[in-house]
């Protein structure tokens, strides 16, 4: 089931982001805990999750952007695409980045955007397969307080 999470379900979000490129829990809870007020009240920010038997084994983020160009209309972002690793391979996070691209479609977004830092050309392929490509546009990235 492909769905928007719910304010209950942060640590268990929390968990699967350990098989993206978390290697602890966060440590300051008052900062999480505001920062997941944060999101699950913004209505441009969607955490889409995948769930199976009970257990969320898949996500991503979509984010609703507004935009004064391209005839006002806005744009999405996709990050923190994840799945856990027992469940890969399954169709769970095509069908995450599907419902976000529903969600960008549905808000007449004129661009779906997504980063990713992964160089294996599986991970390159999974997304072109999903739709995306790699020579529209060139990502810089300015890392800050590293």
């Amino acid at each position: 089931m492909i769905r928007e999470a719910r304010e209950e379900e942060l640590m268990e979000i929390l968990e699967l982001y350990l098989h993206l490129h978390e290697v602890d829990l966060p440590k300051d809870f008052g900062q999480l805990f505001f920062t997941w007020q944060q999101i699950i009240s913004d209505p441009n920010h969607h955490l889409i999750v995948c769930e199976e038997e009970g257990k969320i084994v898949s996500s991503c983020v979509c984010v609703i952007i507004p935009n004064l160009t391209r005839n006002v209309r806005p744009y999405a972002f996709v990050e923190n695409v994840v799945t856990h690793k027992d469940y890969r391979g399954k169709g769970y996070a095509t069908a995450c980045l599907e419902y976000a691209k529903k969600l960008a479609e549905k808000e007449n977004c004129y661009k779906i955007m997504l980063l990713t830092g992964s160089k294996d050309p599986k991970t390159l392929a999974f997304y072109e397969n999903a739709g995306y490509n790699s020579s529209d546009k060139t990502a810089f990235i300015q890392w800050l307080n590293k």
